[in-house]
Order: C-alpha cells, then sequence, then structure tokens
C-alpha cells in the first residue's frame, strides 16, 4: 500500500508540473487507448461472428452472378466493413490532437514565464522554472501520446484492412 501511494504522489506532482494541459493529454490518450483497445477486441471475439453472418447470408443465395446479387453481396461487405473500421477515424483525430495540445502546453507555460519575468524583472528563477515545466512537459507527453497512438492506429488500421480482404474473398460470384 506504501508503495502504491507513493506512485500516486510521483504521479500527482508529475501531473501538476505539466499544469492543465497535462491533464488534458493524459485524457485524451486514455480515451484513445481505450477506443484502440476495443477495437482489438472486437476483432478477436465479435469479428468472426460478423464475417461468419454476412458469409451465411450469401451462401444462402442460389444465384449469385446477376446485378441484385452483387449489390446484396456489396451491401453484406459494406456492412461488415463499417463495423470492422469503427472508432478508426475518432483514433487518427485523437493521434493528430495529441500534439497538438502538447503545443498549447508549451504556449500556456511560456505566457507563465513570460508573466513571471514582467512581474518580477526576471529575478525569480525559481517562479520561471515552473513555467518551464509547464511548457516542456505537456510537449513531451503530447508528442510520446501520438507515438504510441501512431502504433497501435497503424496496427488496428492493417487488420481491418486484412479482414475486409478476406470478407470479400470469402464472398466468391461463382455458382
Amino acid at each position: 500500500m506504501y508503495l502504491l501511494n507513493e506512485w500516486i504522489e510521483i504521479i500527482r506532482r508529475f501531473m501538476e508540473s505539466g499544469g492543465n494541459v497535462l491533464w488534458a493529454i493524459a485524457g485524451l490518450t486514455f480515451l484513445m487507448w481505450t477506443l484502440a483497445l476495443e477495437r482489438l477486441w472486437y476483432y478477436k471475439f465479435e469479428l468472426s461472428k460478423d464475417v461468419d453472418g454476412a458469409i451465411g447470408s450469401w451462401e444462402k443465395r442460389t444465384e449469385r452472378k446477376s446485378w441484385n446479387a452483387k449489390q446484396i453481396r456489396e451491401k453484406l461487405i459494406s456492412q461488415v466493413s463499417l463495423k470492422i473500421n469503427a472508432s478508426l477515424p475518432m483514433i487518427q483525430t485523437m493521434v493528430a490532437l495529441c500534439p497538438l495540445l502538447g503545443l498549447l502546453g508549451t504556449v500556456t507555460g511560456m505566457i507563465e514565464v513570460f508573466n513571471i519575468m514582467a512581474v518580477t524583472g526576471g529575478g525569480d528563477a525559481k517562479s520561471m522554472a515552473g513555467g518551464v515545466s509547464k511548457a516542456t512537459i505537456p510537449t513531451m507527453a503530447g508528442m510520446v501520446a501520438a507515438l504510441s497512438g501512431v502504433f497501435i492506429n497503424t496496427y488496428v488500421k492493417s487488420i481491418a484492412e486484412r479482414e475486409s480482404e478476406l470478407l470479400e474473398d470469402h464472398l466468391t460470384t461463382d455458382h
């Protein structure tokens, strides 16, 4: 319990040293990773049910070469592809927002430094250091969050593309 309290205190001090923007970055990163992990869960445990349902509907058809049959095939592929790609644009948007929030933290931290310089005439180095911390920590956090998001987004996106292509391959027009 003591170790947990110590870690919580370290994290709290770190978050305070980065300012309010760091909390926004942490929240955004948590949401981004929650959506990415939800996608991985879906691919692992739920996708096969949707694919099997689409293949089952297609396999029930006796005729697969007409214009109507091709439209039904496209509809089945489209329905499953929508489920496969759900949340991916949101994850990509969050990846792009992370460094922008880091930049916002840089600007707000530097405003604090300049304000302290204006008030004290530049003589209070300790107060200025707090502003510099609020300027650099969110930048670093935003970049780290964006980098982690790029990796998970690339991985999730490659799975989505592969699964969509496999579905198209399974819904053959031979018959």
